[in-house]
C-alpha cells in the first residue's frame, strides 16, 4: 500500500506553525475579544435567570387564593 507523503499529524504541525508565525500578533486581541464576549454572555444569562425568577414569583402571586 502506498501512502501519501503527509499524514494527519503533519497537517496539524503545519497549521500550528502557520498560526504561530502569522497569527501570533493577533492572539492577544483574540483572547481579549473572547473574554469580553464571555463576560457579556454570562451577564445576559444571569439577567435571563433573574427575569425568570421574577416571572415565577409574579405568577405564584396570581395563583394564590384571595382571603377576603
Amino acid at each position: 500500500m502506498a501512502r501519501g507523503i503527509f499524514e494527519g499529524w503533519h497537517f496539524i504541525v503545519i497549521v500550528l506553525v502557520v498560526l504561530i508565525i502569522w497569527g501570533a500578533p493577533k492572539l492577544p486581541g483574540f483572547a481579549k475579544s473572547l473574554g469580553q464576549s464571555m463576560r457579556i454572555f454570562r451577564k445576559e444569562m444571569k439577567q435571563m435567570g433573574d427575569e425568570r425568577a421574577e416571572d415565577k414569583k409574579s405568577s405564584d402571586k396570581k395563583d394564590e387564593p384571595k382571603n377576603d
